[in-house]
This record gives C-alpha cells, sequence and structure tokens, in this order.
C-alpha cells in the first residue's frame, strides 16, 4: 500500500525537535517559523510537556466521556482564568475543523436556523460544515455545497447586514485574523458593529481562533484586540502544543443538553494532560507577552524592498505580500537558510512561529531575508 498522494512535499525528514529548532535525518538545522501550521505554541519537545504527557500515560491513556475526567475540569478552570472567559462552559474535541463544525451545530440548535454567514478568503477546516463555509471552490466537493451558506467581503458590513437581517442565519462565522486568506485583519469598527447586527437579529456569532488563538496575537484571543465577547469560540492548533485537541468556549446563554454533542477521542487523558501543560507553561514563561514583543520586532524589521507590497498581522502571526510569487523565496529560505515558512495564496510568506521565538531568531530570519532578496 501507498499513501494517498494528496501533499506537496519538500525534501525535508525532520527527526528531532527542541523550542523553535528542527533537525532532520541529515543533522541539519532549521529555524522554525511555521511550527507546523501555527501548532506549536510553547516550543518542540518542552521539557515540561514531554513529562506531563509521559506521566499521564504511564498511569491512564484513554477511557471514554462516560465517565468523569478531573483533568477535563482542571483544564477548563485553567482556560477560563487565562482567557478571560471564566463564565463560559468548554466543549472538548479533537482538531479545529471539528470545533468549528460543533460551534455551528450549536449555533443550529440554539437558533432553530440553517444558513450561515461567513468570509471571501476564510478557511475554517475541510470536514463537512467547516469546508463548507470555507472561500475555497478546489476543496468544496458537491456534497458539502448543499449547506446553505452566504460569503460577504470582510469589513462590509452592510452586505452582512442584509443577510443577517432576513431572519434565517443561525451564525456569523470569522477568524480573529484570516490565516490562510493572507493574514487579514478585520477593522475595528466592522467587528464592533458586527457583534451589535448579531445580537440584534438573534443570530449567534463564531470567532474562529483555531490558528489566531491561544496566545498568538500578544492577547489570548485575536478577538480581545477588538473588545467584543463572541457566542462561541473555536480552538484548535496551539492548543496541546501538537497533540491533537480542540475544543469550543460557549458563552452562558446556551442550555447543555444531554447528547447534543459528542465526540470519542475528545477530552482523553493525554490531550488534556498536553493541554494543562501547554497553559502552565504560558504562564510560566509569559509568552502571550513574549509573541507580542517578538511579533513587533519581527513586522518592524522586515527589510523594506521594492518587490515586498505590505507587511500585516499581529504578534507572531504574520503576513509578507510580496509584489511576485513566493515561492522561490520559499524554497531557498527552506534549502539555503534552513528556515521553514508558510504560503498564503501565491504571493504571501506566512509566519507562525512558536510563542517562544527569540529576538536572535527573529533577526536569523530578517538577515536571510535581505540576503535573498
Amino acid at each position: 500500500m501507498e499513501l494517498f498522494d494528496v501533499y506537496s512535499l519538500f525534501d525535508v525528514t525532520p527527526v528531532k525537535a527542541q523550542g523553535c529548532r528542527v533537525w532532520d535525518d541529515k543533522g541539519q538545522e532549521y529555524l522554525d517559523l511555521y511550527g507546523g501550521h501555527a501548532v506549536i505554541s510553547v516550543g518542540h519537545s518542552h521539557p515540561d510537556y514531554v513529562k506531563a504527557i509521559s506521566e499521564q500515560v504511564s498511569r491512564i491513556g484513554f477511557y471514554s466521556n462516560s465517565v468523569r475526567n478531573p483533568l477535563q475540569e482542571e483544564l477548563a478552570h485553567r482556560l477560563g482564568e487565562a482567557s478571560g472567559y471564566p463564565d463560559y462552559s468548554l466543549f472538548l474535541d479533537n482538531s479545529g475543523a471539528e470545533s468549528n463544525e460543533n460551534a455551528l451545530k450549536l449555533a443550529s440548535f440554539h437558533t432553530g436556523r440553517d444558513k450561515v454567514v461567513a468570509f471571501r478568503k476564510s478557511f475554517h477546516g475541510r470536514t463537512s460544515g467547516a469546508v463548507a463555509v470555507t472561500d475555497n471552490p478546489n476543496i468544496i466537493s458537491p456534497f458539502n455545497a448543499v449547506h446553505k451558506v452566504s460569503f460577504c467581503d470582510l469589513n462590509d458590513i452592510e452586505s452582512v447586514e442584509k443577510e443577517v437581517s432576513a431572519g434565517d442565519v443561525a451564525a456569523v462565522i470569522i477568524e480573529g485574523i484570516q490565516g490562510c486568506g493572507g493574514i487579514n485583519i478585520p477593522d475595528k469598527s466592522f467587528m464592533l458593529q458586527l457583534r451589535d447586527i448579531c445580537r440584534k437579529y438573534g443570530t449567534m456569532l463564531i470567532l474562529d481562533e483555531v490558528q489566531s488563538g491561544y496566545g498568538r496575537t500578544g492577547k489570548f484571543f485575536a478577538h480581545q484586540w477588538y473588545g467584543i465577547r463572541p457566542d462561541i469560540i473555536t480552538m484548535g492548533k496551539g492548543i496541546a502544543n501538537g497533540f491533537p485537541c480542540g475544543g469550543i468556549l460557549i458563552s452562558p446563554e446556551f442550555k447543555a443538553v444531554k447528547g447534543m454533542l459528542g465526540t470519542t477521542f475528545g477530552g482523553n487523558y493525554l490531550a488534556m494532560a498536553a493541554a494543562i501543560s501547554v497553559l502552565k507553561i504560558m504562564e510560566k514563561e509569559d509568552l502571550v507577552n513574549n509573541a507580542l514583543a517578538t511579533g513587533n520586532y519581527l513586522k518592524s524589521a522586515i527589510p523594506a524592498s521594492d518587490i515586498i507590497k505590505e507587511v500585516r498581522g499581529q504578534g507572531l502571526m504574520l503576513g509578507i505580500e510580496f509584489r511576485e510569487p513566493v515561492k522561490e523565496i520559499r524554497s531557498r529560505l527552506l534549502y539555503e537558510k534552513h528556515i521553514f515558512t508558510g504560503v498564503s495564496g501565491s504571493s504571501t510568506l506566512r509566519l507562525l512561529a512558536p510563542l517562544c521565538l527569540s529576538i536572535a531568531e527573529a533577526e536569523r530570519f530578517v538577515e536571510a531575508l535581505k540576503e535573498l532578496i
């Protein structure tokens, strides 16, 4: 049997990692400014993280959600305090896509409606509902396309209100910062009006913080820069530093009904040990403030160049938009400078480094980019 060939692969085989560094099978060291799609939050192979998972698996690794798991309760308490949402409830699942799926389902249950408003250049995942609210026709099958979804332009509040005022919209789903779409930041005034409009028409506001959350932008969630409180917040990626985990924070107005949501692996012992250790490390090492400080330095230090159109982002969620395709630059950064980066579309270099990135490591990237351009 061979692998189903759906991924474009770089000819690099990582075998070891520590902090913001990765080593391949030939012993070559790389600087990781991508964190495996923003998944690595507290750094690769953090000793506290390794210890937490190792000790947990030696006791018990898995049982179903038909029994009490005190680790879930501990995570909920710690997460409520760390995020500023102690009055919200937590439902645990396995990924960002599943979090968005559950958020959409919960909004539909709550409102009795079946339509969703999303935004152009959005990305919310690849499961049925999540991909239906993603603005990428290339990954939406005919089966996914039957969902009732309307797409609006980011920051176009008039078009959103026109859709929502019809009274059939269960939810508006929006990323705190659009990741795959190019690191696009919503206007603060737009987000404030969006919050008011959703409340006015009884529509649930879902903030997808899968990529932009968990301290990446210098606040726990990106939407906290706008001063709003959504009805549901979705999480994934950095929540457990590489161990599959996701979840949603649910406002007090929702009523839990037995069986309305469920999962086999969500909230398992190992995921909880990983997620709890992440929050402890983030607090101990002040990683949210580090993400802001290092991100501000990195953003300001990107060299001026005729081929760079714009630098966007917040904290350690940055996009460098070029006036030409970035495929060659990204490839040279990897193979010549040994630095991992990502892309959005064809012309934006995307940086999603672990939150522990140092100024010295950021300087290494800046110098490499200067040499290449």
